[in-house]
């Protein structure tokens, strides 16, 4: 066995920017403190989700510093951080996922490519997929809708080496919507389902990550490489959703063995 502690960071949607960067420096040094060698937020987390949200404009100064706060965090609890956040590149907003490594240096970013139709307007679209190592794991990131209705982001990434594909996104309950109370409820929405087939199809871990909130239709969650669950949070409840993943179990198999994505 080859096991690594893995946090996932089911807290509450920040009311600011500012309540994002706390609360991020926080489930960091919290994650560290539980032994955790990675952490990942959710879609956004900084400075928050702009979908029918009130954000306020972006400020790439306010991101600089954000991130170099939530760096500091990581170097001192010597865990690598997966941070949902957003960016500006040549005056475009692009959602992104920001990696840093457990010294506090910048990884590089995996931005969303795969932008859902209610957020063109929004964000823009950006280009490319990469991975990224944390010990003896590769993963790879792909961000709320391209992870649930692109099959190709999750396979592109095992076929790529990932052992573990994270799977921040961002997900409220509509009024008048089933509220569910078990993972993957056959009377709740596709999403959950989904997840479990990205591992499946792909012999990887797959691991999911949600903001704590009221009637959540979806929740954060590990995945094991053969399509079962191996732990989720409690619907609506704020935490620090913690798992030991082996990643030699993670082989690819199924992905390698695809010859329609490069």
């Amino acid at each position: 066995m080859d096991l690594l502690r893995i946090a996932l960071a089911n807290i509450r949607c920040p009311a600011t920017p500012e309540e994002s960067i706390t609360l991020a420096a926080q489930a960091t040094a919290e994650a560290a403190g539980k032994g955790a060698r990675v952490i990942c937020f959710p879609e956004c987390f900084v400075p928050g989700y702009r979908g029918g949200k009130s954000v306020p404009p972006p400020d790439p100064e306010l991101l600089e510093r954000a991130w170099s706060v939530i760096a500091a965090a990581a170097a001192k609890g010597n865990i690598t951080v997966v941070l949902g956040t957003e960016r500006v590149v040549d005056g475009a907003l692009l959602a992104t996922a920001l990696v840093i490594d457990q010294n506090g240096s910048f990884a590089g970013f995996q931005d969303k490519v795969q932008i859902a139709p209610e957020e063109e307007g929004t964000y823009t679209p950006g280009n490319g997929r990469r991975v990224f190592q944390a010990g003896a794991m590769t993963f790879g990131i792909a961000i709320c809708h391209e992870g649930w209705r692109y099959p190709e982001t999750v396979r592109w990434a095992a076929r790529h080496g990932a052992h573990l594909v994270f799977h921040p996104h961002f997900h409220e309950a509509e009024p008048g919507s089933y509220r569910p109370s078990s993972f993957a409820d056959p009377a709740n929405t596709f999403h959950e389902k989904a997840v479990l087939c990205r591992a499946a199809e792909n012999t990887c871990y797959l691991a999911t990550v949600n903001c704590a909130s009221p009637g959540s239709p979806s929740t954060s969650a590990f995945v094991r490489p053969d399509g079962t669950l191996l732990s989720y949070q409690p619907y609506g409840e704020e935490g620090l959703l913690i798992a030991d993943v082996d990643i030699s179990t993670a082989t690819g198999l199924l992905a390698a063995r695809c010859r329609s994505v490069s």
